[in-house]
C-alpha cells in the first residue's frame, strides 16, 4: 500500500516581479502607518518561507496559517509590544500591533522596491501616467462613472460606444475631415 500524498499547488504565472511594474508610484510606494511618522509593513522584517515577521525592535512572532476569504496572514504582536520603547511609533492599540499579510506580499514588496530605486521604472510612470489617468478622466466625466444598465453586454456595448466617441473627438480635434474620397488628418501648423 502506498503512502498517501500532499498534492502540490500549481505552478505560479510569472508575476510582478519578473516582469516591469505598471501599477505603483514612487510617490505613492509607502504604505500607511499605523502611527503618524511610524512605521508600516516595510520597516518589518517580514519571510512567508518561514512563517516568522520580526518588528524594528527585533521581537519575532509566529505568521498564522493563510484563512479567510482573502486568504490573509496574521502577525500578532500583543506581548512583545508591552514595555518596547518604540511601540509608540509603531501601534496605538493596547493590545499591541497586529499585522496582517496577504497572499502576494512578495510580490507587492519587490514591485514598491522596484517603483522607488529604479530610475528607468520611474522615467516610464511619468511618461505614462498622466496619459492613461487624463483617458480615464475623459471616460468617467459628466456623470458616467456608474454603469447605467443591468448586464454584462449591454454595458461592454456602452463603454465601447463612449471609447469610440471620445476616440472620435480626439481625432478631430486633431483635424480629421473627409475629402471626398477617405477620411484624412490635417497637419496642424
Amino acid at each position: 500500500m502506498s503512502s498517501p500524498t500532499v498534492p502540490t499547488p500549481p505552478e505560479q504565472p510569472a508575476r510582478i516581479c519578473s516582469r516591469p511594474v505598471t501599477g505603483c508610484s514612487s510617490n505613492r510606494h509607502r504604505l500607511k502607518r499605523a502611527v503618524p511618522g511610524g512605521f508600516s509593513l516595510d520597516d518589518f522584517v517580514i519571510d512567508t518561507t518561514a512563517d516568522t515577521v520580526i518588528c524594528p525592535a527585533g521581537h519575532q512572532v509566529p505568521l498564522a496559517a493563510p484563512k479567510g476569504r482573502y486568504q490573509q496572514r496574521k502577525a500578532f504582536f500583543a506581548g512583545q509590544c508591552t514595555g518596547c520603547p518604540l511601540c509608540p511609533r509603531c501601534t496605538t492599540a493596547t493590545s499591541g500591533r497586529i499585522l496582517t499579510i496577504r497572499p502576494h506580499h512578495d510580490d507587492l514588496a519587490a514591485a514598491r522596491r522596484q517603483a522607488t530605486t529604479d530610475p528607468d521604472w520611474q522615467v516610464a510612470y511619468r511618461r505614462w501616467r498622466p496619459p492613461v489617468e487624463r483617458a480615464v478622466a475623459w471616460l468617467v466625466h459628466r456623470g458616467n462613472r456608474r454603469l447605467r444598465y443591468i448586464g454584462a453586454t449591454k454595458n461592454n456595448a456602452w463603454l465601447h460606444t463612449r471609447a469610440a466617441a471620445l476616440n472620435l473627438r480626439t481625432l478631430v480635434s486633431l483635424g480629421l475631415h473627409h475629402d471626398s474620397v477617405t477620411w484624412r488628418i490635417t497637419a496642424m501648423p
